[in-house]
């Protein structure tokens, strides 16, 4: 993805750029790269793919992601297409993520509780919220 703002600008609060718009752009860059697939099959590429850059912008290596999949060659060779052009989205996430613990400190609270509170807010976006594909389309 290209954006008009560095991950550096989200840090510092210069640039407004959230958890749902990264979902919202990493979709469609999904979309542009599987043309013709449909709603329901890009989905499961969409949370993959995503689940992936999350891994990495949290700080864990690349190969403990891989190695869930060491029995599914099919989507071993995604992931590592997808990682082979993922550092400047794992770069922006790591921004948001960031950026997101940081809004929490900022408003008073403790750097444990502004955690807390990032990982419940993110846990709630992916697991509970409509998914990009519904929102999208």
């Amino acid at each position: 993805m290209e954006w008009e703002f560095t991950p550096q600008q989200v840090v510092k609060g210069e640039a407004s750029y959230g958890l749902a718009e990264f979902r919202r752009d990493l979709l469609e860059e999904i979309r542009i790269n599987i043309p013709g697939a449909d709603e329901q099959a890009l989905d499961p590429v969409f949370r993959l793919v995503y689940d992936m850059h999350y891994w990495l912008a949290t700080g864990n290596a690349y190969r403990g992601f891989e190695q869930g999949f060491h029995e599914r060659p099919e989507l071993v060779m995604l992931l590592r297409a997808a990682h082979s052009q993922s550092a400047p989205n794992v770069e922006m996430l790591g921004a948001i993520l960031q950026r997101s613990i940081m809004d929490g400190v900022e408003a008073g609270a403790s750097l444990d509780l502004a955690l807390e509170r990032a990982a419940t807010s993110h846990q709630a976006l992916v697991a509970h919220g409509p998914t990009p594909a519904a929102k999208v389309a």
